[in-house]
Order: structure tokens, then C-alpha cells, then sequence
């Protein structure tokens, strides 16, 4: 009986299920979650910026080349890219669905390897993390047989 892995991210938090065949419903496997994402930009900084030796007699000072929020986001990607890749070698799932929240979802997929690419049956360009299992599984029967 083949399987079919379904994450349901945004930025902060990602809940993983699995689909084990035709009315099977959905299994809830790991719930995952990155509170600094959700943290002003702010509070992922330091209080001081960075000093780059400038030429000259001025000051200068460092400025990251990405939002705090941005890099927290692209470390949770990375960090669920690395959980899909580990159930493909471990060959945990057979199929692969994806629902993930507009902009992070660009990310995940930019994380994932080629080989769980391969495996990726749908991508859906939403965020269902806090929906209750009974309506997520209405939302995915049209994307899986639950």
C-alpha cells in the first residue's frame, strides 16, 4: 500500500500527516514548530549594528542583506526540506503534498532536494495550519483519496 506524506506549513509552524491508502483518513506524524518566526525583526538582531573598516576617516556600518524574519523563514524551510529528505531515504512516503502559506511556500520549494521533488504530487498555495483535521481532509479529497 502506497503512502502519501502531507505537509501543511507557513513560516512558523508545519504539521506533517500521512495518507496510508483509501479510507484511511489522515494520520497526524509530527508537528513542528519555529517561534522565531514569529518574533519582531527586531528581536532577532543585536542591539548594535556590525563596523565594516570603511576608507577614509568615516564610520561604517553593517547592514544585513536580509530580513531577520526572511532568514528565520528560509532556516525553517531548510529545516522541513531536511525532514521530507530524510522520510524519502528512509522511503517513509511514496507520494509527496505540500500546502504552504504564498511566500514560504516559493522558499520550501527552492530547499527541497531533486529526488523529493520527484516525489512531490501537489503543491496547493495555502495555509491550513490551524484547520481542524476533519475540514483539511474535505479541502484535500480532491488532491488525494482519504
Amino acid at each position: 500500500m502506497s503512502t502519501t506524506w502531507i505537509l501543511v506549513a507557513n513560516a512558523s509552524q508545519a504539521k506533517l500527516y500521512a495518507n496510508r491508502g483509501p479510507k484511511k483518513g489522515l494520520e497526524l506524524l509530527k508537528e513542528l514548530d519555529h517561534p522565531e518566526s514569529r518574533e519582531k525583526g527586531s528581536n532577532l538582531v543585536s542591539d548594535r549594528p556590525g563596523h565594516i573598516q570603511g576608507h577614509g576617516n568615516g564610520h561604517g556600518s553593517y547592514v544585513p542583506p536580509t530580513d531577520p524574519k526572511e532568514h528565520e523563514a528560509d532556516r525553517f524551510a531548510l529545516e522541513l526540506a531536511r525532514e521530507m529528505e530524510e522520510g524519502r531515504t528512509s522511503n517513509a512516503y511514496d507520494r509527496l503534498i505540500i500546502a504552504a502559506s504564498s511566500p514560504f511556500l516559493g522558499m520550501l520549494n527552492g530547499r527541497l532536494s531533486n529526488q523529493v521533488k520527484g516525489k512531490l504530487a501537489e503543491s496547493i498555495e495555502k495555509d491550513y495550519t490551524r484547520m481542524p483535521v476533519k475540514e483539511l481532509t474535505g479541502y484535500l479529497e480532491s488532491h488525494i483519496f482519504l
